[in-house]
């Protein structure tokens, strides 16, 4: 029997550590390839790690919570046959030194993590502390704003007295009581009353009375917070404008069928309409800017990265990224979008893949409305929402004279931000989006 070594895998160049926030696999279970193993978490996305291998689960050299390095070893899985074993030996032989314990392994990480980690804190620096916290204890702290000297008061249950995401939420949620009862004996009240399993009640709903009283998510608290520093940060302005799309409605409707035989991705609007985003950010560059921190300067981007606003099913949603967007032909566009849709609705964006967007379009009227006026997505100065499909009675101009007729319509809203772009710049963008989508080639191939 050989031994592999299930490693954190690399989940973008900005992400370098993840907090490990739930093992879905026992010491003793059997796992097959591509089966997740563990739940992570980063600041911007929550993942699984899925197993390389077949095997049994023999080691687990790390507890939830803890924080864990890129590319460490996080589990050991034993196998079956030469193969695995040969990686193994390999992965051992490029490494300069053995393989510590894992008791030496936590301690590591946590002292790297000691020296590394940073939160991105209003005026809080909780990094000053002797005592360590993970990244995302520090993210839930500065989003209940929970100050340095108060998180210090929280009793921790993890290893050397570590406070863990159980304890956080556990003193959030009672923290009126706790600073009462820390005047006695820190930490005794959450104990008392077994608040331990905090995170698994918190999502019950407290009946009181008639009303109920529901914890909001951490995603869902972390996408108020980033709404609200939009709206704080941003002189929101929108324009509007009606857009023909019967070409189009036409188009997709004689192609998808073979598109989706040949390629076997369904043809959806959104790349077509992807793609006209894409041709009128070349057309209007300074649409893909950005603000610096302090308000005096512009960024230009140099690329083109559409995110996409996508639901969930739990009522929340993400911005997967389109990466250079603008050199995708249509079915590479499809293909992009199909597959982040689909790996979004089941949590299975990697963090790289939800960052360094440009400019945002979300589409509205899947849920029926016709117009929206969407909240830039920062630190973005722009965002495009798309309306529902309609038929819609038209006044037809020919050359034999005026005529009414049916024609398939939607109206486009652009939110943008009137610090850095005025109305005609932000007028004549949504504009020439129109135009691409009107003059729309309906004998085109794909």
């Amino acid at each position: 029997m050989a031994k592999f070594e299930l490693k954190l895998p690399k989940m973008g160049e900005s992400v370098a550590e993840a907090t490990i926030t739930s093992w879905l696999k026992e010491v003793g279970d059997t796992i097959e390839m591509d089966e997740p193993v563990l739940e992570i978490a980063t600041d911007k996305v929550d993942s699984e790690v899925p197993s390389e291998v077949d095997g049994k689960l023999v080691e687990i050299l790390f507890e939830a919570d803890d924080v864990v390095k890129v590319g460490q070893t996080i589990a050991i899985i034993e196998v079956d046959g030469d193969v695995e074993e040969d990686v193994t030996e390999e992965a051992e032989a490029g490494e300069d030194e053995e393989t510590p314990e894992p008791s030496s392994k936590v301690a590591e990480t946590v002292e790297v993590a000691k020296a590394t980690a940073s939160a991105e804190t209003s005026g809080e620096d909780y990094n000053s502390s002797e005592r360590f916290y993970s990244p995302l204890v520090k993210n839930i702290a500065k989003e209940e704003g929970i100050s340095a000297e108060e998180l210090e008061k929280v009793e921790g249950t993890g290893k050397d007295g570590r406070v863990t995401k159980h304890d956080i939420l556990a003193y959030v949620e009672n923290r009126g009581n706790q600073s009462a009862a820390s005047k006695g004996q820190p930490g005794k009240a959450i104990a008392d009353k077994g608040l331990s399993s905090s995170v698994a009640k918190s999502e019950e709903p407290v009946v009181t009375g008639e009303d109920q009283i529901i914890e909001m998510s951490r995603m869902g608290k972390m996408i108020a917070h980033h709404m609200r520093k939009s709206v704080d940060t941003s002189a929101h302005v929108q324009s509007f404008i009606e857009v023909d799309v019967t070409n189009i409605w036409n188009w997709r409707n004689k192609h998808k069928a073979a598109f989706q035989q040949r390629e076997g991705e369904k043809l959806t609007f959104t790349p077509i309409f992807m793609e006209a985003v894409a041709k009128a950010i070349r057309d209007f560059p300074m649409i893909n800017i950005s603000v610096s921190e302090d308000g005096s300067k512009v960024i230009k981007k140099k690329d083109i990265n559409l995110g996409m606003a996508a639901a969930l099913p739990d009522g929340n949603l993400i911005v997967p990224v389109i990466k250079n967007a603008d050199r995708l032909n249509l079915v590479g566009m499809a293909k992009e979008v199909n597959d982040l849709a689909n790996r979004a609705r089941h949590n299975k964006l990697k963090p790289d893949e939800i960052q360094g967007g440009t400019f945002t379009v979300t589409n509205v009227g899947t849920f029926g409305s016709i117009m929206g006026t969407p909240i830039i997505n920062q630190p973005q100065v722009a965002i495009l929402a798309l309306g529902a499909i309609r038929k819609m009675p038209a006044v037809i101009e020919t050359p034999e004279g005026d005529f009414i007729g049916i024609r398939y319509k939607m109206i486009l809203s652009h939110s943008y931000d009137h610090r850095v772009v005025n109305g005609a710049l932000g007028g004549q963008f949504v504009q020439r989006v129109a135009q691409y989508l009107e003059n729309f080639d309906k004998d085109r191939e794909v």
